[in-house]
């Protein structure tokens, strides 16, 4: 009777990341909930470029906001055992996934604040802020097919064009880095020439 409730729900298109519970990330098998995204490969790049900047023995400060699953948090942890995360979700339901998930894997070195993006790291200087955000547009007809559909909305859309939470992170960043300090984060694949407008009116290079 279980299967057969499981494959009705793929059928209808559920992701099979929450029919098992589990998705891989980073070799780390992680807890996912719909209160989550689900953690996928092309997020791995994010972690490998802030990982090119991190150098291998560096004590460094590094934020992951919007944390969700913890996935980018929790691999950054993993390969620079000596830096100090703190992930940061306005989701108490996804703070609690994301918990789970470090105790998992014996995971000590990652700090959980509950807030909007920066508002929980006010006072703290930051070598690295790394960022999966939403930024897809309201309205985008990719909402609609596959695995999104079933994913929490609030971590996809922000706003008519889907820049509301990078223009925010872009604009608090600045006062939290270091001096040349870097900020990593995805955007849409047609958002490049207004993230770099934006960036620059901020000051960044």
């Amino acid at each position: 009777d279980r299967f057969e409730a499981h494959v009705t729900r793929r059928a209808h298109g559920e992701p099979i990341a929450y029919l098992t519970g589990r998705r891989e990330f980073w070799s780390l098998e992680l807890n996912v909930t719909p209160d989550v995204l689900i953690p996928r490969p092309d997020t791995e790049l994010l972690v490998e470029q802030a990982l090119a900047r991190i150098p291998e023995d560096a004590e460094w400060t590094v934020a992951d906001l919007g944390t969700g699953s913890g996935a980018i948090a929790l691999a950054i942890a993993t390969e620079r055992p000596r830096c100090h995360l703190i992930a940061t979700d306005s989701s108490p339901a996804a703070l609690i996934v994301a918990r789970g998930n470090a105790a998992r894997h014996g995971i000590t070195n990652v700090q959980f604040r509950q807030g909007e993006w920066l508002k929980p790291l006010a006072g703290t200087r930051l070598d690295v802020i790394v960022s999966n955000p939403p930024y897809v547009r309201a309205g985008d007809p990719h909402l609609a097919q596959g695995d999104v559909r079933f994913e929490p909305r609030s971590a996809l859309v922000d706003g008519t064009d889907g820049l509301d939470a990078i223009r925010s992170i872009a604009a608090d960043a600045v006062s939290c880095l270091h001096p040349g300090g870097w900020l990593l984060f995805e955007h849409g694949y047609d958002q490049a020439q207004a993230v770099r407008a934006l960036l620059e009116t901020h000051g960044y290079t």
